[in-house]
This record gives structure tokens, sequence and C-alpha cells, in this order.
């Protein structure tokens, strides 16, 4: 549901209108709640405060470590998994001398062409597959099936070639599977995120403080802190999207290997 925030909006500025709403936000209601409420501030009411916070404080802080640690865990198999099929290409293309010219020539522009294609699949909707790259994969497939292994040689390097496409081809299946299944927490987790987080800044606004000069800066420390974990869970909801996402470097070192010119 919030998968337009990290793909359209720059990952510094989001960063800045988190933190200007909610710290903004919690500024006005405490201003009101002082206002309103002038009793609050003599503090005959901190030890119940103190206890309540304490209590929810451990809750924010175990909870939000539990999901950032996941979906952590996440970016990095879906990191793992592109490094995985950037290497195979790697590998496929290192075997290329090994074959008759024409065929080297006829797989480097097909697996050329995929690659091209699998990156402009990722960038343009990473959960999304693309006709274009289906097609080019199929090509490759092709391309190794015309080939007549005249030596041991290419027998081997033709068989690990093969494995190694079977490999790309897995590892794109996943990859197109993460980025459409792997979109952060639900709505009941994000339910108990918002919630437990309204909890502490709540908190800390009804913690009697007399004086506004301490009072006004606690308060916007922890509403600070509450938006800066919002920012992190959405930044982390989309392993392909968003500032701290996984990349297509892999696929495009292939790319830059595959269009060098052959010596």
């Amino acid at each position: 549901m919030s998968g337009w925030l990290a793909a359209d909006i720059p990952s510094w500025l989001l960063l800045v209108g988190l933190l200007l709403l909610v710290v903004g936000g919690a500024a006005l209601i405490q201003t009101y709640v002082r206002r309103r409420h002038p009793g609050l501030s003599k503090g005959e009411h901190n030890d119940a405060i103190k206890f309540t916070y304490g209590f929810i404080g451990y809750v924010y802080a175990f909870f939000i470590g539990f999901v950032v640690s996941s979906m952590w865990g996440q970016i990095n198999s879906a990191d793992g998994n592109a490094r995985a099929e950037g290497a195979a290409a790697v590998q496929m293309a290192q075997y290329l001398n090994v074959f008759e010219k024409a065929d080297s020539d006829r797989i480097r522009q097909s697996l050329l062409t995929y690659e091209r294609a699998a990156i402009a699949e990722w960038t343009h909707a990473a959960d999304s597959r693309s006709p274009e790259a289906d097609s080019a994969l199929s090509g490759l497939y092709a391309s190794y099936r015309q080939i007549t292994p005249e030596s041991d040689v290419q027998k081997t390097s033709l068989a690990t070639s093969f494995s190694n496409l079977d490999k790309i081809s897995q590892a794109r299946t996943e990859r197109l599977s993460t980025a459409r299944q792997d979109t952060g927490p639900p709505w009941p987790l994000w339910t108990v995120i918002f919630l437990t987080s309204a909890m502490v800044v709540g908190t800390a606004i009804l913690y009697g403080v007399q004086n506004r000069a301490e009072h006004y800066p606690m308060v916007a420390i922890v509403s600070a802190i509450v938006a800066a974990n919002l920012f992190l869970l959405l930044e982390l909801s989309y392993p392909y999207i968003g500032g701290v996402s996984t990349t297509s470097d892999p696929l495009e070192e292939v790319v830059r290997m595959l269009s060098q010119p052959v010596p």
C-alpha cells in the first residue's frame, strides 16, 4: 500500500516529510494539551506515566526491531539472488570463446539482448514479467540449442552454460515473485506499528514537565525517533524500490562485459 512512497518520493524528501509531519503534529497536540489541561504540567501523575512509558517503549522497541530485522533479511536475500543471477551470466560470457566464432557471436548477442531486457524489466516494473525479457530468454535458450559441440571441452562448456542459463531463469522467477509478494508489513502489522508509535509519543506528551523549554525538546526527540523508524520501515518494505533496495548492478556488469570489443 506504500509502494508509491518508496518509488516516487526521494528518500531524503520522504524522511524530511515524515519528520515534519510527526514532530510538527506532536508539537501541535502538545500545545493543545498543555493549554487545555494545565494541571498535567504539575507532574502528579508522573509515576503512572513512567511505568506506562517504560512498558510501551520496551514493547515498541522490541516490535520495531523484530520487523526491521525481518525486512532487512528480505533485502539481503534479494541482493544475494541478484548477485547469483549476474554471476551465472558472467560465467556464460566467459565460456563464449570455447565455441566456434559464429556460435560465440550469436550467443553473445542473445545474452546481451536478454540482460538489457532484464534490466529494463527491473527498472520499469520490478514485480511485472516483461514480454521482451521472456522472448529474449527463449531466444537465448534457442541460441545454445543450435550449437553442435565438436570436442569434449565444448561439450563440457555447453553443459555448464545450460546449467547457468537455468540458474538465470530460476533467479529471474524468484526475483519477480519476491518483488510481487514482499510488499512490506500487512495492514494488521501497520496498525500495530502506528498504534504503538502513537502511544510512545502520547505518553511523552502527557508526561508532567512544568518547564516548556524542557518538555518540547523531549517530545520532539521522541517524535523524531518514531518518524525515523517509520521512514526505515517504508524504505525496507520493498526489496527492489527505494533508497536501500537491491539494484540491478550485477546485470549491468554483465552488459558492460559483453559490450567490450571482442579480442
